[in-house]
């Protein structure tokens, strides 16, 4: 097995749509993290997805387009609330849960009656959406469960081993740096399953993760144990008593939540990379809105450490 880091010029995105076309996998960059593509109209192709990460099949897989009229093609209904918030927030890290239309393969939606679609704001991976022509099904580019990619060589570390001869377009550091917000339109009101970083109004009310296996999945980002490093990692409350431990290595992120998301996977991915680190220690943020996403993606993290 192998992978293939190249910069998106002319020759790389050619040969990138030509692969998502024939069936074939390919990395690229979102403004979230690094996502592993495949034609979301290809079942065989998308099953390759769930076997280079290890994905469990009741995890369903988001839909990338380059339009809102792509979108709406893949939707059975389009409510009107699905409209004021593509204009609002797409292109953007915003997942809008939808009913599927008949089209959409039952392998990408995990068997359920609703798929997960949103215009990624990086200019690679709507060039890419534009020259393969098809919507691309996309998770993060690493092995399930484990912390996502936000940089060309996190995935090559992920998934070098899993994919043969997987092309990587690198386009450079992830702006935004976690998942999207993932918001369910097929209620009323809308509900977040996934809190991101779009700013959406409305509290999160994912469902149970410990219900995945017994149903299907109306979002990914449910496992209790997900965004994981190898290494223990344990949070912290301030003002909880704490005894230092030998190769305890405590992460540092900024105080401002959005400088916090762009660096949290590349920091949690250094640090369990360095032989004198044992153990991940994290403080815990604050208990606000604009710190819901971290402190979800933490909190996932460290279950069962």
């Amino acid at each position: 097995m192998s992978s293939r880091i190249v910069l998106p010029d002319e020759a790389a995105l050619t040969e990138a749509a030509q692969r998502l076309c024939a069936g074939e996998l390919v990395a690229f960059p979102t403004e979230t993290v690094y996502g592993l593509g495949a034609n979301a109209l290809d079942a065989v192709a998308v099953a390759k997805i769930y076997a280079a990460k290890g994905r469990p099949a009741t995890n369903p897989i988001i839909v990338h387009v380059a339009s809102v009229e792509q979108a709406k093609a893949l939707a059975k209904t389009w409510p009107s609330i699905a409209d004021e918030l593509a204009a609002a927030h797409w292109p953007g890290p915003l997942t809008l849960v939808l009913e599927k239309a008949d089209g959409i393969p039952d392998i990408v939606t995990a068997g359920g009656p609703t798929v997960g679609i949103r215009i990624p704001n990086h200019p690679v991976a709507l060039e890419l959406l534009r020259r393969a022509g098809v919507p691309i099904a996309a998770p993060s580019a690493n092995r399930s469960e484990e912390v996502s990619p936000t940089q060309a060589c996190h995935v090559a570390d992920s998934l070098g081993a899993f994919v043969k001869d997987l092309l990587i377009l690198d386009g450079g550091d992830c702006k935004v740096g976690i998942e999207s917000t993932v918001l369910d339109v097929t209620c009323d009101p809308p509900r977040v399953l996934r809190p991101g970083m779009a700013k959406i109004n409305l509290p999160p009310s994912p469902r149970p993760a410990g219900e995945l296996g017994k149903g299907v999945a109306r979002s990914p980002g449910q496992m209790l144990r997900h965004y994981a490093p190898k290494k223990p990692t344990v949070l912290m409350r301030y003002g909880e008593a704490y005894f230092q431990q030998e190769g305890d290595a405590w992460l540092a992120l900024p105080q401002d939540p959005h400088a916090a998301a762009q660096v949290l996977y590349a920091e949690l991915r250094r640090l369990d990379s360095e032989d004198s680190v044992a153990r991940i220690v994290v403080p815990i943020q604050p208990d606000t809105p604009a710190w819901a996403a971290i402190r979800d993606r933490l909190r996932r993290a460290a279950h069962g450490a």
